[in-house]
């Protein structure tokens, strides 16, 4: 889904930036990257939970991870299709992954929202947690939708698709077995921005310039990862959280 890649049509636009030919190697790269983020970051509470012995909270949870996973494995899939060629198969994938992107969305919020429900996570706010979700879902939908109306613009489509990815991956980035990262949100937002640098840093070195994708979503991005947490701390959103707790119990 990531790379629907330099179409005839794009070639006489591109022509003259030799570092476009290297967008299959880095878009199918950061794809696996991502890939290897999500396992480590879940391997202890969901990928391996049999061998921790750490059953998960509720069936939502459960149905909530086989389906975010999907979408990291689809990602993976659509790079290497793009890489191979096999541009036909990737467009027909794309329709599903839309339809993928839509039910995640649904399945995000009601997943936080039991979680609100069960007054997790332990030893934090729940009620201030419940805007991280949110506000993750959010970031993922608003570049999605966007991926879907340029679908035909394949540099606009493909940064969408990753920026979109960066915000599910908020969630396994905080629990990587690492001290100076475990649920330390300053430093959360701070990995989740690298990998938008990262994209910035390809943008500049490729085109010579920031696609309007990456700056746009990317702003996006670095606003809410740098506000939800001061705006989830505020009387007026605990007055919400606690109204929405409330209603699921």
């Amino acid at each position: 889904m990531a790379t629907a890649a330099d179409y005839p049509r794009t070639g006489a636009r591109t022509s003259n930036l030799p570092g476009r030919r290297f967008d299959h190697v880095f878009f199918t790269s950061m794809a696996l990257v991502m890939l290897v983020t999500v396992f480590v970051g879940f391997a202890h509470t969901y990928y391996l939970a049999g061998l921790f012995r750490a059953p998960l909270p509720s069936r939502i949870i459960h149905i909530h991870g086989a389906v975010f996973s999907c979408w990291i494995l689809l990602l993976v899939a659509q790079t290497s299709l793009v890489s191979a060629g096999r541009v036909d198969i990737h467009r027909r994938l794309g329709v599903a992954g839309f339809f993928l992107g839509s039910l995640m969305i649904v399945l995000g919020v009601v997943a936080a929202t039991d979680a609100l429900a069960r007054g997790a996570p332990a030893g934090r706010d729940p009620q201030m947690f419940y805007i991280i979700p949110l506000t993750d879902i959010l970031i993922f939908a608003v570049p999605l939708y966007f991926a879907f109306r340029m679908r035909l613009d394949p540099a606009a489509h493909k940064r969408f698709i990753y920026i979109a990815t960066i915000a599910l991956l908020t969630p396994a980035i905080a629990r990587l077995p690492f001290a100076f990262v475990f649920r330390k949100s300053p430093v959360v937002a701070l990995i989740a921005e690298s990998f938008l640098l990262v994209l910035v840093g390809y943008d500049l070195w490729s085109t010579r310039r920031i696609h309007r994708a990456t700056l746009w979503a990317g702003s996006l991005l670095i606003i809410v990862l740098q506000t939800r947490v001061p705006i989830g701390k505020t009387a007026a959103w605990h007055t919400f959280a606690a109204w929405v707790q409330h209603l699921v119990r």
